[in-house]
């Protein structure tokens, strides 16, 4: 299961954390991993890339973390479409997304 948590403090998200593996299919060939893969590079992007906000971003293997230093108006909007973009994922294949929200 792709295990998806959400930082935010006071009502504003700053940044994710997404580490696992969806199970829906063998490795390569998983298209649930490979969409919440993008959207979640496309998320970090905009926010380093883009808005060009400082924050801590890396992905390795099974991990993709994205951490705004100092998160804003812009963050929280790239960070909500990006978890309605994993709960849109999720339900259309169903037990493979676990998303969390944890105050920071």
């Amino acid at each position: 299961m792709i295990l998806a948590e959400f930082y935010q403090s006071e009502g504003t998200l700053g940044g994710f954390r997404v580490s696992g593996h969806a199970g829906f299919a063998d490795s390569g060939q998983d298209i649930v991993c490979a969409a919440v893969t993008s959207a979640c590079m496309l998320a970090a992007n905009i926010i380093t890339d883009g808005f060009h906000i400082k924050a801590k971003a890396q992905a390795e293997d099974n991990v993709m973390l994205c951490i705004a230093k100092a998160p804003d108006e812009r963050t929280h909007a790239v960070l909500d479409m990006l978890m309605q973009q994993l709960e849109t994922i999720r339900e259309e294949y169903p037990g493979t997304i676990k998303i969390s929200f944890s105050e920071v």
